[in-house]
């Protein structure tokens, strides 16, 4: 979209009465008035003089918003993508010009894949100095442009009380995803003045049509062994309750993935994800929601099921793969019409021979991942890390994946008990995430366990942010797999080459001293049986607490498919 060019509410002078509900300040307070009325708390942000202006409007709001600072951009953005993905309100990063822009590019890309509602704020050199070579002038919005739902710049003081509040709009409605402004430094400091922005109620999706809805549930009715695999935007768009009503009403078998994870508790009968090769080979109709059909889900072909994709707007439907049917909309709507429709067919469907072989496979899967979970193995096996870990989750732990092999272990084995619980990189599989994503879970779920999963390559992206849980006092446990490899390449490359390059990091660092240096806790762990132990010293310590357990490069994670 191109700039804004008008100026709907010039400033008022100070002499002038404002007229009643308008608001008068510096661009800074109006564009955090506006993000306020959209529900932030937060702004994440690493400061710079070119936001200057957002930061005192922070601090002179009433009552103030709350400023997060940290060591590297990078981490402000994944913070806010988070937050978006965890409150289901677009998050706030204030990110200066320049660098401080271009160091939250990857943040804003994850949060473009994974559909998370986030607003990033940027600095940008004076408009009344543009082309003279001032300090970081780039022109931002192009560059954020691809990997985001908008990015515009707002020239004048007057257009960022309507244009912060268009960008949370768009943020905040289906698809979600990231916006981008920034607003040239004079006018971020210049007056300017508005009507007052009224609290915005999230709003619900388009009503889906009736007969697509209709045609879902006819093939719903006709399948033998239908699968259910409920993605993200199940849980963005507050869908949870409903896709949890047609499970168990209708008894149709499912898997989730993604922040669908924890829609069916872990240990629920009717979550197969532990027959999930089983649930999608064999099935004769697989309905995919919230979720693009993408490597993740072998781009949407599951043998010879016939496939339907239920996403919350039509630009979220698969173009690539042959769909027997499809819908979109608000995704209560749809999945409560499937149901109804399901209750007004004639003939009840029996899928109770279906589902019992899943839960056969499941109890299988089960039985064979307690070898692992419970190994005494030297080098410690990952596995046995989840098996330590998991009986101290309580049903409301935030936890978080930072890292590539280590991380899909927890994906085996880590089954959340409740929605709204699991944050993983998503489809853009961007490291370096951990961190941020932390911050922010600790700040959105005071009350909960925060645990951080790392890998030891992850690790090295955002460690130093270690210092910022710890100037602001935020405890979170950081529970580190160290392999001392890349080992998300490592095996790939040995299986192509023969050998691998580039692959191998140093040798048992100790990641646990970073922390302790910068003010937290930590110890390593070489011992299996010491792992327990270690983790709960690191729950009741009520600092930022990390535990390196060295593990066996050799034990990688067994997968199907290397993302291509």
């Amino acid at each position: 979209m191109s700039d804004v060019t008008s100026d709907p509410w010039p400033d008022l002078s100070a002499d002038e009465p404002l007229p009643e509900g308008h608001l008068r300040g510096h661009a800074g307070e109006l564009a955090v008035a506006a993000a306020r009325a959209h529900g932030v708390e937060t702004m994440f942000t690493l400061s710079g003089a070119h936001v200057f202006p957002l930061y005192d409007g922070a601090v002179q709001a009433d009552p103030p918003m709350r400023l997060l600072d940290v060591r590297h951009e990078q981490t402000a953005a994944f913070a806010a993508e988070a937050t978006g993905k965890l409150t289901r309100v677009p998050g706030l990063a204030v990110l200066t010009a320049g660098p401080g822009v271009t160091n939250g590019v990857s943040a804003i890309a994850q949060a473009q894949f994974a559909g998370s509602p986030m607003v990033v704020f940027g600095g940008r050199a004076p408009a009344n100095r543009w082309g003279s070579g001032s300090l970081q002038e780039l022109d931002q919005p192009p560059i954020v442009a691809s990997v985001s739902k908008l990015a515009r710049t707002l020239p004048t003081a007057g257009d960022v009380l309507g244009g912060v509040d268009e960008a949370f709009r768009a943020a905040g409605s289906s698809h979600r995803g990231p916006v981008f402004v920034d607003v040239p430094m004079d006018e971020l400091f210049a007056p300017a003045s508005g009507p007052a922005p009224a609290p915005v109620v999230p709003a619900r999706g388009a009503e889906p049509d009736p007969d697509d809805v209709a045609r879902i549930a006819a093939l719903l009715a006709e399948a033998a062994r239908p699968t259910l695999v409920l993605g993200t935007d199940v849980w963005a768009d507050r869908a949870e309750e409903a896709a949890r009503r047609l499970v168990e009403t209708a008894g149709l078998p499912a898997l989730t993935n993604g922040m669908g994870r924890g829609v069916l508790p872990g240990g629920h009968p009717l979550l197969v994800t532990k027959a999930r090769g089983q649930a999608l080979k064999e099935a004769d109709l697989v309905i995919v929601v919230g979720t693009p059909l993408d490597f993740r889900l072998s781009y949407g072909v599951f043998g010879e099921a016939r496939v339907v994709h239920v996403a919350d707007s039509p630009a979220q439907l698969s173009g690539h793969a042959p769909l027997a049917a499809s819908a979109c909309g608000d995704l209560t709507a749809v999945l409560d019409g499937i149901l109804a429709a399901l209750e007004r067919a004639p003939r009840r469907p029996d899928w109770s021979a279906w589902v019992s072989a899943l839960q056969d496979t499941v109890g299988a899967a089960v039985a064979r991942d307690a070898e692992l979970l419970g190994a005494e193995a030297d080098p410690i096996h990952p596995a046995r890390i989840y098996g330590e870990l998991v009986p101290r989750l309580a049903n409301d732990a935030v936890v978080i994946g930072d890292g590539g092999d280590f991380v899909s272990f927890a994906g085996k084995y880590v089954e959340p008990q409740r929605p709204g619980c699991w944050l993983d990189p998503g489809p853009y599989g961007c490291l370096g995430a951990g961190l941020g994503a932390a911050i922010a879970a600790r700040i959105a779920r005071p009350s909960s366990q925060v645990v951080l999963l790392l890998g030891d390559g992850a690790a090295g992206f955002s460690l130093m942010d270690v210092d910022t849980l710890v100037r602001h006092r935020l405890p979170v446990v950081m529970v580190l797999g160290n392999n001392s490899a890349w080992g998300l390449e490592k095996g790939p490359m040995q299986m192509l080459y023969g050998y691998d390059v580039a692959a191998d990091l140093a040798p048992r660092t100790a990641y646990d001293e970073v922390v302790r240096a910068l003010g937290g806790g930590g110890e390593t762990v070489t011992d299996p049986r010491q792992i327990g132990p270690a983790l709960d010293r690191a729950f009741a310590s009520g600092v930022p607490y990390l535990v390196n357990v060295i593990t066996d490069v050799e034990a990688a994670y067994p997968r199907a498919t290397f993302g291509v």
